[in-house]
């Protein structure tokens, strides 16, 4: 099995949907999301499954999308944000051209706007965001291969960066200055 090419991990608002598929069009090569994952195997949204089945049963889900995608998947993958809470699945990423994408609070808020209907930023959300930073940040740094700050750049020159950190082809069809 082939693994991924680039693995994004980082917070709700990082860019990983973006980045991701910007990426995988660069490299000629598939975008696969654990978080569409586990809704198309649950059947329902991420928030649903929140409410209905509770946070352990999504991170159960979750885990096993990780581990089929790492296993299945050799193009660009997004982990949901709180994916690398889980021991095994920060085991899983030893090794793999994984990339965290570091967003401030400020430009977070900007991309998706935290009253967007996210489960673990419910209520008071940027209060919260700070909170799962202070507990995951470690951890996407502890998996990362490469740490891509995204502030004040646009997802092409994330891509770029992120192509560079991991020293992939740049495909000069996509040059930022187009």
């Amino acid at each position: 099995m082939t693994p991924p090419v680039v693995v994004l991990v980082g917070p709700p608002g990082a860019g990983k949907s973006t980045i991701g598929a910007l990426l995988a069009e660069r490299l000629g090569t598939g975008y696969r999301d654990t978080d569409a994952d586990v809704e198309q195997v649950a059947g329902k949204p991420i928030p649903e499954i929140f409410i209905d089945e509770g946070e352990p049963h999504f991170r159960e889900l979750e885990r096993q999308a990780v581990r089929t995608a790492v296993a299945e998947h050799p193009g660009v993958l997004a982990l949901g944000g709180g994916a690398v809470m889980d021991a095994g699945t920060r085991a899983l990423l030893t090794g793999l051209p994984v990339v965290f994408l570091d967003v401030e609070l400020a430009d977070a808020v900007h991309r998706v706007g935290l009253d967007a209907p996210r489960p673990l930023l419910a209520v008071n959300p940027r209060k919260r965001w700070r909170e799962l930073m202070e507990q995951r940040r470690p951890l996407y740094t502890e998996v990362a291969r490469a740490v891509i700050g995204t502030g004040g750049r646009t997802p092409a020159q994330v891509a770029d960066a992120v192509l560079e950190a991991l020293r992939l082809p740049r495909d000069r069809t996509h040059d930022i200055t187009q």
